[in-house]
Order: structure tokens, then sequence, then C-alpha cells
């Protein structure tokens, strides 16, 4: 997942604004769908990420050609890269494989990871309300990962792993962003999808040495689903820098929420998850936790 949120400009068009917004956590919501057709027609999640950010790639050096150069001139922006890939890498292959709401809601800690994280890298010390957010949070996923056949609350598959990896290369990938939110946007955009594309190729090509990941194979009829997600994604963030742009940061984190309700309802729909008690009061902290964090003092955009 990529966030090339824009900071700073005065609220407008707010209904255009919440509508962008929407789109992109529609987009996100259901991109497992599409990432699960390309596993079926043969391409491993990973393959897949690095295939469609290839095309990304491709089409914003055509209209950014000049991106490239504000990307070199700013060798920092490799960490941005590295946290970016990790985070596509961690969400993408844990929808394809796991339970869609499970792995999404374990992504979602990523507003809990993002206290720990700023007060190592920004040194931003958290307050008492944000550890608290913290603790609802943590307490929200060990409901989630309480299986009834597990005696404690431990991720149970590579799915889980994924997600929360995912989740916390997400708060990585926001502090990065405010941290070199002097380098030129379009630099940014080219190191986050560049960086989802190098990484998963880099461990597709690991996972391929351990027999975990397949060689990369395409039916003829995945290529159109390629192209549209990768159209869908460079729309979905269009639509973010547009909203995020336009909405104060607290209004922008609580519309991003809709991705949960879009996942649900999809992967529900379609037999993806399983939406039992035990999952939607987890879910139900979780997302208390990240609302709350939206509407604290001074809250970021995620």
């Amino acid at each position: 997942m990529v966030d090339a949120t824009t900071h700073g400009a005065a609220p407008r068009d707010t209904s255009k604004a919440v509508l962008a917004l929407t789109l992109n956590a529609f987009i996100w919501g259901v991109s497992w769908w599409p990432l699960r057709q390309l596993h079926g027609h043969g391409l491993h999640p990973l393959w897949a990420t690095a295939l469609v950010y290839a095309v990304v790639v491709t089409g914003l050096l055509t209209l950014r050609p000049t991106a490239w150069r504000g990307f070199v001139a700013n060798p920092q922006l490799w960490f941005l890269a590295a946290a970016s890939g990790m985070t596509n890498v961690g969400f993408n292959w844990a929808v394809t494989v796991g339970d869609v709401v499970r792995v999404v809601l374990l992504f979602y800690l990523m507003p809990a990871w993002s206290v720990l994280v700023a007060w190592v890298m920004l040194g931003e010390k958290p307050s008492a309300a944000s550890l608290l957010r913290l603790l609802l949070a943590m307490a929200g996923v060990l409901i989630v990962l309480k299986a009834p056949e597990s005696p404690w609350p431990v991720p149970q598959g590579a799915a889980d792993w994924l997600a929360l990896m995912g989740g916390f290369s997400f708060a990585v990938t926001n502090s990065v962003l405010r941290k070199y939110n002097h380098t030129p946007s379009e630099s940014r955009m080219l190191a986050m999808f560049g960086g989802s594309g190098l990484m998963a190729a880099a461990a597709a090509l690991v996972g391929m040495t351990q027999a975990v990941v397949p060689g990369p194979a395409l039916a003829a009829a995945g290529i159109p689903v390629v192209l549209a997600l990768s159209l869908a994604f460079m729309a979905s963030n269009a639509g973010l820098q547009y909203g995020a742009a336009r909405l104060a940061a607290g209004t922008t984190a609580i519309v991003m929420l809709t991705e949960i309700l879009f996942a649900s309802l999809s992967s529900a729909a379609l037999g993806a998850a399983e939406l039992t008690p035990r999952v939607l009061l987890g879910g139900s902290l979780i997302v208390l936790a990240a609302v709350l964090a939206a509407i604290a003092p001074n809250a970021k955009a995620h």
C-alpha cells in the first residue's frame, strides 16, 4: 500500500475530496480480489506486485520524466522505498493467502505502531492518551488472534505475520514521509512505487531460492487484470493526494478507515473471510483506537 499524502493545502471542495478518499479506500479494500485472480492465473502475489508497480512506475515517469532527478539527489529516499516496499509485500501477499478481514484488521494496527515508530524516528514522545490508544488496539489484536484451538493469542500463520509486518512497515513509511517531506513530491512517489516493485521482486527471488515462491508465470487472461490493477492503483494514489490536500488530517484518517468496511463486505460476500463474533469484537477495538487517533489534537493523516 502506498501513501503519498500532500500536506498544508487549505480545505476546499469537501465533498469531492471525501469522494476521492473513498475511491482510494475502495480500491485498496477490494484489491485482494484482483490479486487473487492473478494468483489463479499463475502469478504469485509477489510477482504480481512487482509487475503492477513496474507498469505504475512506467506511467509515472511518462507523466513526470524528471522525477528520477529528485530521487537521485536525495538518497535518503531509499529508506522510503524500502519501507513502502515492505508495506506492499506484507499487505498484498497476506490478502491473497489469508482471511481478508483478519488481514486488514491486523494491518490497521498501523496507527498504534505509529506511536512507537514516531517516538524512535521523530523524537515525538507519546502522550498518555496515545499510550492508552496503543493498549486499546493491542487488546483488539489479541482478541482477533485468539483462535479457539490455540491456547495463546499468537499469529496463526504466514498471513498473520505478513499483515503485522505490513502494518508496521506502513507506520515506518508515514514517519519517513514526514521526515523527508521537503523532497520533491514526484520523487517521493517514485521512491514508493519503485520501492514497492523492487522489494516485491527481491522477496520473490529469495522465496524462489527457498522453494516458497514459484517462478513468474502469467496466463494471457491475466494481462488485462494487471493493466486494470495498475490503473486502479494510479487512480487511488491520485484520489489520496487530491483528498488529503483538502481535508483535515483527522478527517482523512477516518475516511480511509472505510477500507475496512469495503474489505469486510466484499470478502464476506465472496467467501474470502469469516466474520465471527470474536473477530468483530477485536476489530471494533482496533477501529476505535484508529478513530481516536484520527480525532486527537494534531492528528496526522496516514
